[in-house]
């Protein structure tokens, strides 16, 4: 077994809820969504965000709009929805359950 699957698994259980988390700080075309994600260390690739992003669409957690842009095609930016704010305060209650559990298992582990 090797660390390196294991935390590339980890990463993607997580993803989804990182994804919200960027878009609460406001609207972001993909690679914005991508460059947000790589500084904080979670490598991800554009091929992984879309599916992603169309499935958070289509749960009505996030929406889009479509911008021009000088460089090129329109841009589509995408938006958190107020379902979306609703399902991530739920995510972090989740999320912070789940550090503490982790966190207890770590202090109380016997020395090895």
């Amino acid at each position: 077994m090797s660390a390196e699957n294991v935390k590339a698994q980890m990463r993607k259980g997580i993803l989804e809820y990182c994804i919200l988390c960027v878009l609460l700080d406001g609207d972001a075309y993909a690679s914005d969504i991508i460059n947000r994600l790589k500084e904080a260390q979670m490598i991800v690739v554009e091929g992984t965000l879309y599916p992603l992003l169309t499935r958070h669409k289509n749960a009505g957690l996030l929406a889009y709009r479509w911008e021009e842009s000088t460089q090129g095609p329109p841009r589509k930016y995408y938006t958190i929805t107020g379902e979306g704010k609703r399902f991530l305060a739920d995510l972090d209650a989740s999320w912070q359950e789940l550090i503490d559990s982790v966190n207890k298992l770590r202090n109380n582990r016997q020395t090895i």
